[in-house]
């Protein structure tokens, strides 16, 4: 009968052992709500609007946003308190480095077409915007519908950022590893030579991009990489797959624009939508 006393009090010991060591203790808590508070920080910190233009004239194509209407846009921008960033800022606002404007925009063009230079240019500087162009350095200087090495200095005088846009412009998804790494680094380095400064930025040619490009990417130096995936850019974004908004000519391109901005910010601020 003892012993049978003894291995009753024992197996109580032990069933009291384990349920104590269950309870939820600090720690414990403090890990299960980690996720629930990662995810309220995304929702309250900043939406970041990230424009995609390229082209700024007359010419009819989609890509191709009329000059008058542009202007229109910058000043719709420039009157409900958007403030221009460059890229670095955006990297260090998503870090938690720095504190953005209560509506951060980063004005982004595609290519570097000659008319951000004749007609894009002169439009940021009177609403005093900055922006960003993503060149592709193989057309540089060799084409006259492109932006020349001289150009791009004086758009740098001004409030312009140059970043990449791969060498030549080649649909990545469709090459072999070295062609890949050769057209994201060798567009890096060429930028860097001529410009004189770091390149640590880069769009992804149309847009397309995989998890493999992207480990590319990081691993020639860029900090991040910019796709036309539609969407604001938060602490929860991919840093080497950040969204965009593309803005196109269409029947009415005002109103398109309108309801691309102001609907996507106003449903991800009610937590309606998340890209």
């Amino acid at each position: 009968m003892k012993k049978f006393g003894f291995l009753i009090l024992f197996l109580i010991l032990v069933i009291l052992f384990t349920t104590i060591t269950m309870l939820p203790n600090s720690e414990n808590k403090t890990a299960a709500e980690a996720p629930a508070k990662s995810i309220d920080e995304i929702a309250s910190g900043a939406k970041i609007l990230v424009l995609n233009y390229h082209q700024i004239g007359s010419n009819f194509t989609p890509l191709c946003v009329p000059t008058a209407i542009f202007d229109e846009q910058m000043a719709y921008l420039k009157d409900n308190g958007y403030i221009t960033i460059t890229p670095e800022e955006l990297y260090e606002g998503i870090a938690g480095n720095l504190v953005l404007p209560e509506r951060p925009l980063l004005i982004t063009f595609d290519d570097g077409y000659i008319d951000n230079y004749t007609n894009a240019l002169p439009v940021l500087k009177k609403y005093g915007m900055r922006a960003t162009i993503f060149i592709v350095p193989g057309f540089t200087g060799n084409n006259a519908n492109y932006l020349n090495w001289e150009q791009l200095k004086e758009m740098e005088k001004n409030g312009i950022t140059i970043q990449s846009h791969t060498l030549n412009h080649r649909a990545l998804e469709e090459l072999p590893d070295d062609e890949i790494r050769a057209e994201l680094l060798n567009s890096k380095l060429l930028l860097e030579k001529n410009l004189g400064h770091s390149v640590d930025f880069l769009a992804y040619p149309t847009g397309t991009y995989n998890l493999h490009i992207a480990g590319i990417a990081k691993d020639v130096g860029y900090k991040a990489s910019f796709t036309i995936k539609y969407g604001n850019v938060d602490r929860g974004s991919n840093i080497y797959a950040l969204e965009r908004v593309p803005i196109f000519q269409t029947e009415n391109t005002m109103k398109n624009f309108f309801e691309r901005i102001e609907y996507r910010q106003s449903f991800e601020s009610l937590g309606w939508i998340k890209k």
